[in-house]
């Protein structure tokens, strides 16, 4: 595994981010206790590259006003406020050399906590993109402004897959949240075979990415929660908030660390399986930040190769969910991932 690698790259994602933050200063006081806006995609999980776009939610408060003796949810920052926030983040980022915003800008929506929280299971939840956006709040996000509203939001968020845990608080499965994260992988996948055109170097560096990033961004949280599971037949609320601010390589470190387990040593097999797919990682990784031109280049002479390895790379994160689900003392929610 290289460890410099992905340390350098997290260190390098970090510092682009921070710099980013401070640059925004200013419009902090433009949402302070109305609004947040967080990061997803590569800089969310850390991991960007020198020509990495940034993509971003912005998810605001509301409340309810009464308007023709109706009932209506009113967002907290007017429309005034949200064209004024979305021309400093545009500024911020061209400012900073930072790739522009994905299709031209048309994905920087902003939803309500409501909206994350209400749609949760309903029709609504993917035409009006708050699945994905929630999803990803949980599994790959950091905050660029609002920290403690995104704190705020995110408990909301948690707090609704967790409606039944009152009364369940020492064996619940947390089968809805598992289920809209498997939900999420089904979707990434069936969105790639609507978009594919078969043959081309495009459908391929998709799928190559499908198969490592969108990957891990699920099943790193899938394993993080099984592993936990089996050693305590439980998951808290508060066992989700501690796995939400672990980025995807990061859960996949924890679990194969001593002082993530219970007995105090990790299994060998499940160490070794967390070390290899780190290494495909991060072999993934170099590839990937050298650009588009290197990589269509890679594609034409090994592609053999590249598919073999991102083949190898969910062979090792199955290897990871059957040696947790061999040693486990609870398999509640193993059963429940399988059927």
């Amino acid at each position: 595994m290289n460890e410099s690698y992905l340390a350098s790259t997290r260190q390098a994602s970090e510092e682009r981010f921070t710099k980013l933050k401070s640059d925004l200063e200013e419009a902090e006081s433009l949402i302070a206790g109305k609004a947040c806006v967080y990061a997803t995609g590569s800089f969310g999980r850390f991991e960007a590259g020198p020509t990495s776009d940034l993509d971003l939610f912005i998810v605001v408060n509301s409340h309810v006003e009464t308007k023709d003796d109706k009932p209506i949810d009113v967002r907290d920052l007017n429309g005034i406020d949200e064209i004024k926030l979305k021309n400093k983040l545009i500024v911020a980022v061209e400012n900073r050399g930072i790739a522009e915003f994905d299709g031209g800008g048309k994905y920087l929506e902003v939803h309500t906590i409501k909206d994350f929280t209400a749609n949760l299971g309903s029709p609504e939840d993917d035409s009006k993109n708050t699945f994905t956006g929630r999803l990803l709040m949980l599994l790959e996000s950091r905050p660029l402004l609002g920290d403690n509203f995104y704190d705020y939001a995110l408990n909301e968020v948690i707090s609704a897959y967790f409606i039944d845990y009152e009364g369940n608080e020492g064996n619940f499965v947390p089968a809805f949240l598992i289920n809209d994260i498997m939900r999420m992988w089904r979707t990434f996948c069936v969105n790639y075979e609507f978009y594919r055109t078969k043959g081309t170097v495009k459908s391929k560096i998709k799928n190559l990415k499908l198969k490592h990033s969108r990957m891990l961004t699920c099943y790193s949280a899938i394993i993080y929660l099984l592993a936990f599971f089996s050693q305590h037949g439980t998951v808290r609320p508060e066992d989700v908030r501690q796995m939400a601010a672990i980025t995807p390589l990061g859960r996949l470190e924890s679990v194969s660390r001593d002082a993530f387990w219970d007995s105090g040593e990790v299994n060998p097999e499940l160490r070794e399986a967390a070390n290899n797919a780190l290494r495909l990682y991060s072999e993934f990784l170099q590839l990937v930040h050298q650009g588009k031109e290197h990589l269509e280049k890679e594609f034409a002479t090994n592609q053999a190769q590249l598919r073999e390895k991102s083949h190898d790379f969910g062979a090792q994160l199955a290897k990871m969910m059957d040696v947790i689900a061999a040693q486990a003392h609870h398999t509640d929610l193993f059963r429940f991932v399988l059927i």
